[in-house]
Parts: C-alpha cells; structure tokens; sequence
C-alpha cells in the first residue's frame, strides 16, 4: 500500500513550508530549557516528518487493507467489559510497540515532546484509513496531555525553577498508562435528557463527609467509554435561580473517574459500569458506551463550579482534532472516487473526462486544500496560544524565561493568537463536518451502482461520515458560536468594523493583483452580511421598545437581551453566516500562502472560482428571506404563551 503521507503533495507542502516551525519549535522545547532539546527547528522537523512517515506507512499498510473487516466485526460487549475483534486488537498491539500514544508528552515524563499540532496531522492519515481506528487511538494521548493541561492549570504540577522541567504531577501514573498504551480515557459529557443543553444535566457530584468526592448518574454516547480514566462534567451546586443559564453552568465541576481498579490476581473491580454499547450506523470497530457511575470515586479537578471552562477546554481541542478527521475522511472519499472514475469507461471514455464527473472531483479536490488551509491554521494557533498559557500557568514565562525577548514575545502575542483560534475553531467544525458527508455521498454517487454495495468502500465513509456534524458539538452549535462571536465584535466595537469595511471596499478597487481584488470582493460580501445582521438586530430591538418610556430605552437596549427574541433573524442566518465566515477564511490564508509562494495562486484560484457565487447567493439569501418564517414562529410562541395562561 503507498505510504499516506508521502503520497499528499499538498499536505507535504505544509511540513515543508508553511507551518510556522520556529515559533512552535520555540514553545515546544520551552526555548532550549525543556529536557535533552534538540538542536534546532530544522533537526525537530525533520523528526517530526520522521514520525510521520512512519505513520503513514503503518496506516496504508496495516489499517487501510482491513477496513472493511473492522467495520464488519465491530466490537461487543462481554460480561460488562467491551472486547475488540482479533484484528483491531492486533493494530493497537502495533500502535502501543511504536509508542506513539505518549509523542506529545514531555520527555521527563517519557514522552517525545512533539507538538500537538503532529497529533492532530496524524488523525487526518489514520482517518483516511478508518475513521473507527482513529476515534479511539485518538482517546490515548490526547487524554493523556489533557491531564498534564488540567494539572498545570490548578497548580499541582511541579517544576525545576532553573529548567522548567517537570518535578511532579498530579495525574502522573494515570498519564504513564496511558502513554504504555495500557490505559486510555474518555471525555463523558452527554445524558439521556443533556445534550447541547448543559443546564439539565443531572449527573451529580457529592463531597462526603471524610471530604471525598463521589459521582452519581448515567452517561451516553461515551466514545471509548470502556476506558480506564473518565473526565465527567457533573452538578455540584445548586443554582440560586434556575432561569439564569450562567448561574445553571456555574454549578457544574470537573472530574477524573477512575473506572476500575485491578487487583494483585488480575481481577478487574468496577466502580463505572459500562452499561451497553450503542448500534450505530457507522464506526463499528469504535466503541460508544452508556455507562453508570453510583458513587464512583472521582477526583476534583480545579475548584468547585469551574466544570464548565475545563469541559470548553477538552471540546476545542476535540473541535480541531475532528476538522483533521474529517479532513482524512474527505481525502479517502476523494481518492475512491478519483480512481475508480479513472478506470470505468463509459461512452468511449473514461467518466473522469466526462463533464460532470470532471466538475465533481475538482470540487471536491478544491474543497479538500481549503480545508487543510484552515486546518493547519486553526492547529497552529491552537498550538502556540496553549503552550504559551501552559508556560504562563506554570510560572516558567516569570522564571527562567523572564528575560528572554522571544519568550516575551510569544506572550505578547498570546491575546491575539487565542482570539484566531477561537474564530477558526468553529469554522473548521463546520465545513470539515459537513463536507466529510457531502464528499462521501458523491464518491457513492460517482461509483454508480457499485458505490451503494460493500464490494466498495465508499457506503462504509458515507455510514461513518454521517455521524461527524453531530459529535464534538452539532454543525448548528458551532454556527451559533460563529454567529454570536462575530456580532458580539461588532457590537464591542463598531469603529473598527466601519473602519474595516471601508478598507476592504477600497481593497476591492485598488488592490495592486486582480486575486488580491477578488479576495477583498469576498471579505466585503462577509462584512456587508455582518453589518446587515447587526443592523437587524438593532432594529428589531428598537422595535420592542416601542410603548415604553425614552428614559428607560439605554438600559433596555445595552442590557436586558433576551437571546430567543432579539437575535431570532441572525440565529436564523447563522449557518449561512458561517459558510461566508468559512469561505473568507481560507481565501485570507490562501492568498497569504500565494504571497509568499507563487505556485498556490492556482489553489486559490480554483477556491474563488466556486466560493465567489456560493457568497453571492448566501448573501441573497440572508438579505432576502426569513421574514415570513420569523413572523410565523413568533405567532406560535404568543399562542402558546397565552394557553399556557
């Protein structure tokens, strides 16, 4: 099988030129303090490539070929314990000989010390081998530095003032097992009646009288929930008033779960049970668990009601690790419907030379570099704005790094890097998600009849795919974040939005390319589709104060908000909004990387051939519609108001 790196020119083209190795080779190795550093960014990336060559060559050679068995077997569930087939055990026995769950760790605590950002290429290579291998390799070494994340932040990691090296941490034997690839964790968050909605969840957490802590209740939906170590979000404050969502949010903590323990004859003790395994559409070589917890003891995680900002912590950096999966899943779906059309012949040619069919893998091969675009971006600052916060939270940025400028440097630039990130985030989320689906449908498509049996494995990517606008927060909660960031700016600051318009209008006219022109053509739509949903708002929220006294219109329009009402037109454009937020986003970082290398201006160009008229429709759409819907809905909502009284 080729090698599933070494075969991707342009996913080589971002370890070799474009990601930004200095600043994360600096942050990495903590400015040559971290232990045994290597030598220079040229040494660590060549390193780094090492890996993930390897990788790609144990994924094409040792995962992709069994596919199909995976997804056939699937896991099962015995006598309480989740039991993977032959062969799936056989990968991660290879996986655990290659030590890769532990490549993020610090070395100190026996680890490689790589960047995250080489964790999250690596789920684009697997995933194009098997979306279910890599949903549960990725519940190793990311839960892993998740612990050693959460342990800096509340203080109980210990450093060598003089190095920066790691003394202690709280959480180490966990992390140990886990980077041996005896242990792996899980994220538990969801509920039978909790989802998005984190007010009604019911998990709770109790302090004993000895003053240890314990969790009670049920969770669903748990990916790799048979593991070991379980992060669990439960309620341990009760809200002072139950129709403030903030005072409901700041009454939930943070926990690690150990699931069971095993004693000196090797006989496990379970404290969480998994109670079954779901029936999926896809995934089947992935195991998604409810398990019970009833009293299990669980261990605090930073101070009572922070559950909220740790479980944010845990979903953003799953949010960019599911752009990359999605990602791989795209390029598998491409590359079944690239090669088989290049092989049928129909009408006297092969269906790749056919018009539609042509226009089809174009698309899709477009679609694949503007997410990768974004993906390397969003991964990046991920990377840099949280090994600068973990260096600031362990104190090391006020130690032994308090004088150096690069160092310093980082930090001053911190504020600006996490704001990227979290606008990328959610955009990454969304159209990686959707787009897995929409390609994987059109390989099916483009296989004809074929593609719908599982002589192929296009049905098997579509089945997996389905799942991804779902999982790690829903297509529509990552809109409504795009939406309300993106508008709450606006409104925090309306002189640089006014300012920023009126540049990009004249960017439009004057910029010194015709590419730089169509890029600020684009960014205008954006922000005229900006302004339009902020002018709405206001208006509406102008409207309502109709009938009441002038003195009272300031308070009423800079505070009392009420989201269901006020912002119901932006909420219902949202995920519009978010495809031209998308859209602009990558053509910004694909002109960028055309300005400093000539030869991707054909990307970019093939990008703008199809982003400029979807924009152009979006923005129709979002100036044009919604009222009769809005209208309708407010309706309903007076008449159930008014039985209800």
């Amino acid at each position: 099988m080729p090698n599933y790196f070494k075969d991707n020119p342009d996913l080589q083209f971002y370890i070799d030129q474009w990601i930004n190795w200095d600043a994360i080779f600096e942050v990495t190795e903590r400015f040559g303090y971290a232990k045994d550093s290597l030598n220079s960014k040229a040494e660590a990336v060549e390193f780094y490539r090492d890996i993930l060559e390897l990788v790609g060559q144990f994924v094409g050679d040792e995962i992709a070929p069994h596919s199909s068995q995976i997804d056939r077997e699937g896991v099962s569930l015995v006598d309480g314990e989740v039991v993977f087939p032959e062969r799936l055990e056989s990968i991660f026995e290879g996986l655990k000989a290659l030590e890769l769950h532990g490549m993020n760790l610090p070395r100190e605590l026996g680890g490689q010390n790589c960047p995250m950002l080489l964790y999250m290429i690596q789920m684009e290579l697997f995933t194009r081998a098997d979306t279910s291998v890599t949903t549960h390799y990725g519940f190793h070494g990311g839960i892993a530095m998740a612990l050693l994340l959460f342990s800096i932040r509340e203080g109980t990691t210990t450093y060598n003032p003089e190095t920066g090296e790691i003394l202690e941490t709280r959480f180490a034997d966990a992390i140990e097992e886990i980077r041996t690839g005896n242990a792996w964790g899980s994220m538990d968050i969801t509920e039978p009646d909790a989802g998005s909605d984190m007010a009604k969840l019911r998990c709770i957490g109790e302090l004993d009288a000895d003053g240890n802590w314990h969790v009670t209740g049920q969770k669903i939906f748990i990916t790799s929930g048979h593991g070991k170590y379980h992060f669990v979000i439960a309620r341990t404050e009760k809200p002072e008033t139950s129709d403030n969502p903030m005072a409901v949010l700041q009454g939930l903590s943070f926990f690690l779960v150990p699931a069971f323990t095993d004693d000196a004859d090797g006989n496990r003790v379970r404290t969480v049970t998994v109670d079954r395994l779901e029936e999926k559409m896809g995934h089947h070589g992935s195991a998604t668990c409810a398990v019970s917890f009833d009293k299990s003891p669980a261990m605090l995680i930073g101070q009572r009601g922070e559950g909220f900002k740790y479980m944010l912590t845990l979903m953003n950096n799953a949010r960019v690790g599911v752009g990359f999966e999605c990602l791989g899943l795209c390029e598998s779906a491409y590359r079944i419907a690239r090669d088989y059309a290049a092989e049928r012949p129909s009408m006297g040619k092969t269906i790749d030379r056919h018009e539609m069919i042509a226009d089809y893998l174009d698309e899709m091969q477009s679609d694949i570099e503007g997410i990768r675009a974004l993906a390397m971006e969003a991964g990046t600052l991920e990377e840099l704005a949280a090994r600068t916060e973990q260096l600031c939270d362990a104190g090391v940025m006020d130690t032994i790094l308090k004088d150096d400028s690069r160092a310093q440097s980082h930090r001053r630039q911190l504020k600006k890097r996490r704001q990227l990130a979290r606008r990328y985030t959610p955009l990454l989320k969304y159209v990686a998600a959707e787009k897995a689906v929409d390609h994987a449908r059109r390989a099916v498509q483009i296989l004809g009849g074929v593609g719908y049996t599982k002589e192929y494995p296009a049905e098997q990517l579509m089945r997996d795919a389905t799942v991804m606008p779902i999982y790690e927060g829903t297509s529509q909660i990552q809109s409504l974040m795009a939406m309300k960031d993106t508008m709450g700016a606006i409104i925090k600051n309306p002189q640089t939005f006014i300012k920023r318009r009126a540049q990009m209008r004249w960017r439009a006219m004057s910029a010194r390319t015709p590419i730089e022109r169509r890029v600020a053509k684009l960014q205008s739509i954006s922000l005229s589709v900006q302004q339009h949903l902020v002018t709405r708002t206001a208006a509406d929220k102008f409207s309502s104060l109709q009938g009441k006294p002038i003195s009272g219109w300031p308070s009423e329009f800079l505070k009392n908000w009420d989201p269901k009402r006020d912002f119901s037109y932006a909420m219902l454009h949202a995920e519009r909004l978010t495809r031209i937020l998308v859209d602009e986003a990558i053509c910004e970082i694909l002109l960028a990387q055309s300005r400093q290398f000539p030869e991707r201006q054909e990307v970019l160009e093939r990008y703008l051939e199809r982003a400029e008229p979807r924009c152009r429709y979006l923005h129709d759409q979002i100036t044009n519609s919604g009222d009769r819907l809005l209208e309708r809905l407010r309706d309903e909502e007076d008449q159930a108001e008014q039985t209800a009284v």
